[in-house]
């Protein structure tokens, strides 16, 4: 298990006691929403490693935008700062727009989602 899957699973960890707990409700959902937004973020990364282990090109413009070598720790900066830097559309969500983007695409040089 590699550090981001553990780091989702001591949030739900976490989710999970504050709901048995009972605690407050409020803190329950943003964490619930972070989780979900991580597990987006780590579903992304873990498919655009697995295509670019198979595409000499993806690799080639993982190492020509400044994110090095292609590891899992690279892909997953990548597609975390694209996330980041994307315009959130007013009738799409953060999680949505993760959820939505081909981030192959988007490493190819296409810039489509």
């Amino acid at each position: 298990m590699d550090e981001y899957a553990t780091e989702i699973d001591e949030l739900q960890a976490q989710v999970d006691a504050l709901v048995e707990a009972e605690g407050d409700e409020r803190e329950i959902a943003e964490l619930q929403m972070q989780l979900q937004i991580l597990r987006a973020l780590y579903q992304q990364a873990r498919r655009l490693f697995e295509l670019g282990q198979r595409s000499s090109e993806l690799r080639e413009n993982l190492a020509l935008r400044g994110y090095g070598d292609w590891t899992f720790d690279n892909v997953y900066a990548f597609v975390y700062e694209t996330s980041v830097d994307m315009p959130v559309d007013r009738h799409h969500s953060f999680l949505g727009e993760i959820r939505d983007t081909d981030f192959a695409r988007l490493l190819a040089g296409t810039g489509a989602r």
